[in-house]
């Protein structure tokens, strides 16, 4: 299950969602901007950095790390990459604080000594989703969190659930963005299953949803059987092509024509890849990059 897209779609969609699991929550939590960036020399790649309304200048940066598979030197990579870009950015923050979230408290790194005093300072703060409470009681953009490590069997009664629970209580667009995330949940949790089959499981129709679309276009659908006609191979290919330069559109405005031709040339699977590998680059000096070490 790839769930760091759908965390980044999480806090894309609903950024102040990070403060919702703090304490101590900034007072301007709703003004922050969400992104994801890489650190060079060497390349740190950072899942989130909340960014501070530049009208509040300076002010503080969080960063977050979502974490679902156990890493014995994740805190010494975590507290590195976001030194080192706070040090690259220090005239723009007054203080900075760290957010790590984990499925449970099996999947933390086990030898934390090195790290202890950051880990018991009011800077970096460790999340157990497991720990929240009730999924069924929670905020409903927390309760998306939580359902991406709820089990498969139990999986598609909460789905159901939250559905039924947004369309009571959410208001558009809000009620729509939390429809089409739990549709992401799920797609992406039972990626073995037809659409069809996935359409019975909530009891909404995919085609009606924006994720279908796009993981459509992906190649993650059903189509990738083998054996497909080269015209129908072509169409994917285009289709993915349309993808990567929509999103890097949105990302950093208008592209070049020299670069639309560069990525209208790149086979289907490396567009796979760059479609995925986009969510880290905060330039397009980044996509320059990675289109020349392919």
């Amino acid at each position: 299950m790839r769930r760091d897209s759908i965390f980044y779609k999480l806090f894309q969609q609903y950024p102040s969602l990070l403060f919702e699991l703090l304490t101590n929550r900034p007072t301007n939590a709703e003004a922050y901007q969400f992104d994801s960036v890489a650190v060079k020399e060497p390349k740190f790649e950072i899942d989130g950095v909340f960014l501070p309304p530049e009208s509040e200048s300076p002010g503080v940066v969080y960063f977050c790390e979502v974490q679902f598979q156990k890493d014995e030197q994740l805190y010494e990579r975590v507290f590195a990459e976001s030194w080192l870009y706070f040090y690259r950015n220090r005239a723009r923050f007054s203080d900075w604080e760290t957010v790590i979230i984990y499925p449970s408290r099996q999947t933390e790194q086990s030898d934390i000594h090195p790290c202890r005093a950051l880990l018991n300072s009011d800077q970096v703060h460790r999340v157990y989703l497991d720990e929240l409470g009730d999924i069924r009681q929670l905020p409903l953009w927390l309760a998306l969190m939580v359902l991406t490590t709820i089990d498969e069997e139990q999986a598609p009664q909460e789905a159901r659930y939250l559905l039924t629970r947004t369309q009571q209580e959410a208001s558009q667009p809000s009620s729509r963005a939390i429809i089409e995330m739990i549709t992401t949940i799920m797609v992406y949790k039972f990626e073995q299953l037809s659409k069809a089959e996935v359409e019975e499981m909530l009891g909404i129709t995919l085609q009606e949803t924006r994720v279908y679309r796009e993981i459509k276009e992906e190649g993650r659908e059903e189509g990738r059987e083998e054996g497909r006609e080269e015209g129908r191979e072509e169409g994917r290919q285009q289709e993915a092509v349309n993808l990567v330069i929509r999103l890097l559109s949105k990302r950093f405005g208008v592209i070049s024509e020299e670069v639309r031709s560069q990525i209208s040339s790149l086979p289907l699977p490396v567009l796979e890849d760059l479609s995925e590998a986009l969510l880290d680059f905060t330039n397009l000096a980044d996509l320059q990059t990675w289109l020349a070490a392919i």
